[in-house]
């Protein structure tokens, strides 16, 4: 009987709360091992070696120009060992945004012939049938419950309206180790299916979050993926709809040979000016941006890790991750797993397509600076561990790429630090230090350190041109589009935002760049990121907290505009647009985590988006559930033991008990186990055990049992 009739034949209130299992192997791969190969693939779309040789030659063109004029900037009078180093870092750092530029001239190509439209997925075409399941994953980790199902049951209802409700099954796969939440998210699952009526939802908690999200999804696959043909993946913020949801496993269904398609997920919800901006940015300058990526990739895109479909089979035959060697935290299990995943599959034969066209798809920015930097910590940690991945036997070229991208993305920052201080030891020398005129080399002509400043300005100005460039089409792409220049708020107001927007980025540009430096040699010492969950709305910190943060990003500033005045005027005034946000570290960091100054913005009309001014339904739907939910007064064990149906329902989702291998000793659960003798009552419980012990007990038939004694007892 498969997932479908089992589904229809079973009421929802005797539903298990997980289906029969239908294991699935999914080997480890091997990095030394070539693959089955990647020939081209039906699904590719022409002319990609013409897209991009497109892109790569704008870009090298791009660079070498830049190289010249650079050149003839510092060898006026024969180039100095510092004025070398400078010339090599522009070079690298210049290649970098020349690419970038390049892959944006390929958006505009691509959005004005409407060439990235992949396997006919179309939008306002009567949705096709369906044949095969779905799942929904959402992976989890000490998330608010009440948000995350709120999602869920908007997500649900979403598909529900399509009438293809019954090809989609929904799990939610918990990684919680905090208690609290573990039990709320319990609780919030069985109301979830109590207003729903459902039996399609299901919710499975790993006691041992191995391998963290890679580890939770290869659990899913290997336990339940025989039953679906393709599965979804979604983040605790993010949104599709059933309409997206549908019309991309269609295009599954329909050519066999895609293993991936990625959506371009639009940021909602902002409410703080950081997130605002990132909000803001990501829709009115990302389209451009994901247009250009799905025009030069093809068939060899990557994977970001959520709102995207994923064929089962194939993610099971090449998606099992290997351990890196080596200590952590560059050793270890893979952190960003989704480049990697990409990577497998696309060497294993799998097309890894994007979507840029598909509306439908959804996530959230971080509130803050501060949320901001922790999270890019781990991806920081993450991307830099790529390079033991990156020269893996087999992989696409454009895979190789993906990781260099990548890695170059944090690598980039210490780069251009060190860009900054050598210019400012030039400045020094040229001020200071006598020039040596005559070396005791023998030369014909003296040398010393000398540029050409005008020369310089229009290097400087081409520079920040193609920078902005991305910005300045996305603005006028949006105005040459009447219904969306009405959604942004017409385009005198957007362009107000555009400059807020700059202006901002500027000022908080040279604070990420401090962050991801230090992230960067931390992470090479040998120092783990971690893994904690996000705050999702309010970003403040008290002033205590944000000078601490930030106090030393402050002082640094003011050190580096003291001493560039004291160099020279010129120096400092070159200096002031990576010193006036440093200096202002602390203020701009509180301001910008603030959702009273997110109102204030919006009731000034800027930073605003379609989605926030016209919300799409699911959106309202989400937030209005979240907002609905009330916080219940009992929390954790105490909630679980006062709630008699709830602990039915707790011990029934335990996990089967599994064979104890020889040698190996839940360290957690005996001492917990041990501390429950000395136990009588819960409130000697709660202030004996860890919060690490209190989760194994959780997990184990004796702990709840014990537990639930010890509430009587008290």
């Amino acid at each position: 009987m498969d997932a479908v009739t089992r589904a229809a034949s079973t009421p929802a209130n005797t539903y298990p709360y997980l289906p029969e299992e239908s294991r699935l192997e999914m080997p480890e791969q091997s990095l030394r091992d070539a693959g089955a190969g990647f020939s081209s693939l039906p699904s590719a779309p022409p002319r990609i070696p013409a897209r991009r040789a497109f892109v790569f030659g704008v870009a090298i063109a791009l660079s070498l120009y830049a190289a010249y004029e650079m050149y003839n900037v510092l060898a006026v009078g024969g180039l100095t060992t510092l004025e070398t180093v400078v010339l090599v870092l522009f070079v690298i750092l210049f290649a970098w945004i020349a690419f970038s530029f390049a892959s944006t001239l390929g958006g505009v190509v691509a959005m004005a012939t409407g060439r990235t439209r992949i396997l006919e997925i179309e939008t306002g075409t009567p949705l096709p049938a369906l044949s095969a399941q779905t799942a929904l994953l959402l992976p989890t980790y000490n998330e608010d419950p009440d948000r995350v199902l709120s999602r869920v049951q908007a997500v649900y209802e979403s598909v529900v309206a399509t009438g293809t409700i019954a090809h989609f099954d929904v799990f939610i796969l918990s990684d919680t180790t905090d208690p609290d939440v573990f039990i709320a998210e319990e609780a919030a699952f069985l109301a979830l299916r109590a207003r729903l009526g459902n039996p399609r939802i299901f919710y499975r908690h790993r006691p041992k979050n191995e391998a963290r999200k890679a580890g939770n999804i290869a659990d899913w696959v290997r336990r339940f993926g025989g039953h679906y043909a393709q599965m979804v993946i979604l983040d605790a913020d993010s949104l599709m709809t059933g309409d997206t949801l549908v019309r991309l496993a269609a295009a599954m269904e329909r050519d066999q040979g895609v293993g991936l398609i990625q959506t371009f997920p639009v940021m909602v919800n902002g409410t703080t000016p950081f997130a605002r901006l990132q909000q803001f940015a990501g829709r009115l300058y990302g389209p451009l941006i994901a247009h250009g990526l799905a025009w030069w990739h093809g068939a060899d895109g990557n994977y970001w890790g959520h709102n995207a479909v994923i064929r089962t089979k194939a993610f099971a035959q090449c998606g099992g991750l290997p351990v890196l060697k080596g200590p952590r935290p560059v050793g270890g299990h893979i952190l960003s797993h989704d480049f990697v995943e990409a990577a497998l599959m696309r060497r294993g034969g799998w097309a890894i397509h994007m979507a840029p066209t598909l509306p439908g798809s959804y996530e959230e920015s971080p509130p803050s600076i501060t949320e901001y930097a922790a999270r890019d910590r781990r991806w920081c940690q993450g991307n830099l561990q790529h390079i033991g991945v990156l020269p893996a036997r087999g992989l696409h070229w454009v895979s190789r790429l993906h990781f260099i991208t990548g890695i170059g993305s944090y690598i980039a920052a210490p780069l251009w630090l060190l860009f900054l201080f050598v210019g400012i030891l030039i400045a020094l020398q040229a001020q200071f230090i006598r020039p040596e005129y005559f070396p005791k080399t023998f030369t014909l002509y003296p040398q010393w350190p000398a540029q050409d400043p005008v020369r310089a300005a229009y290097v400087f100005a081409g520079s920040m041109g193609l920078l902005l460039a991305p910005k300045l089409v996305g603005y006028l792409a949006m105005l040459s589009n009447g219904a969306m220049r009405r959604a942004f708020g017409g385009g005198v107001r957007t362009f107000f935002s555009v400059l807020a927007e700059i202006v901002i980025s500027a000022l908080i540009a040279p604070i990420m760049m401090l962050i991801q430096s230090a992230s960067v040699v931390s992470i090479l010492s040998g120092r783990d990121s971690g893994w904690n969950a996000q705050r999702r709305d309010d970003g403040t910190l008290p002033w205590r907290d944000l000078v601490k943060r930030y106090g030393r990003y402050t002082l640094f500033g003011c050190l580096m505009a003291f001493a560039a005045y004291e160099v020279s005027f010129a120096l400092f005034a070159w200096m002031t647009p990576v010193i006036v946000g440093l200096v202002l570290a602390i203020p701009l960091a509180h301001w910008t985590a603030s959702p009273g100054a997110g109102r204030m913005l919006r009731r000034l009309g800027l930073l605003n988006t379609p989605e926030e001014t016209h919300p799409p339904e699911i959106l309202t739907r989400a937030n209005a559930l979240a907002a609905e939910a009330a916080p219940h007064e009992a929390r954790g064990l105490a909630r679980l033991l006062a709630d008699a149906e709830l602990l039915e329902a707790h011990r029934a989702m335990l996990p089967a008990p599994t064979a104890r291998k020889v040698g190996h000793v839940d360290v957690a659960l005996v001492v917990g186990l041990a501390k429950l003798e000395d136990c009588t009552s819960l409130r000697e419980a709660n202030a004996a055990l860890t919060r690490q012990e209190l989760m194994a007990l959780l997990a184990d038939a004796r702990g709840v049992d014990r537990l639930a004694g010890l509430s009587q007892a008290a």
